[in-house]
């Protein structure tokens, strides 16, 4: 781990909807503030259901109409390394973020949140999971992680 970057992962039960959908906005908003360099950023899920595919092509047909190309994400699962290695462990929902204390021990507690805790924009805490729906879900998904990113991104620096 470097030392002197702050490392953020974001984590959803597949990683191939929310999870990516957050990596990729984040980076996007570190590049666009011109502090991509000070930055480790990586998704990760929960459940081994999709290792090595792709992103949803509706989470990437939205990203893509938002000016991010997610095309080179591939999903994996969260690894105990991960608890080590990151300083910012964001859950999408109540039940990852269950399954990451459970998994993480006593010591990397703290490292956990959910993500929308970051954002003031929205009265839920969970990022629903827009994979049995339309288009529309995968908007609201957008929308949210682009605010909790901003929040996010405004804790770190401040």
């Amino acid at each position: 781990m470097i030392k002197d970057k702050k490392s953020v992962l974001f984590v959803c039960m597949g990683n191939i909807c929310r999870s990516p959908t957050a990596e990729g906005v984040f980076t996007h908003l570190v590049e666009s503030e011109g502090c991509r360099d000070q930055f480790i950023i990586d998704s990760a899920g929960t459940d081994a259901y999709h290792i090595g595919e792709d992103p949803d092509r509706r989470s990437q047909a939205t990203a893509l109409s938002r000016g991010i190309d997610m095309s080179d994400q591939r999903s994996r699962i969260i690894t105990n390394k991960d608890f080590v290695n990151f300083d910012y462990i964001l859950a999408m929902d109540k039940n990852n973020y269950q399954k990451l204390r459970a998994k993480a021990g006593s010591k990397y507690l703290d490292k956990i949140h959910l993500f929308l805790d970051f954002s003031d924009d929205w009265s839920e805490r969970e990022v629903p999971d827009p994979y049995y729906g339309g288009s529309m879900g995968f908007n609201r998904v957008f929308d949210m992680v682009e605010s909790a990113s901003q929040g996010l991104l405004q804790r770190i620096m401040s």
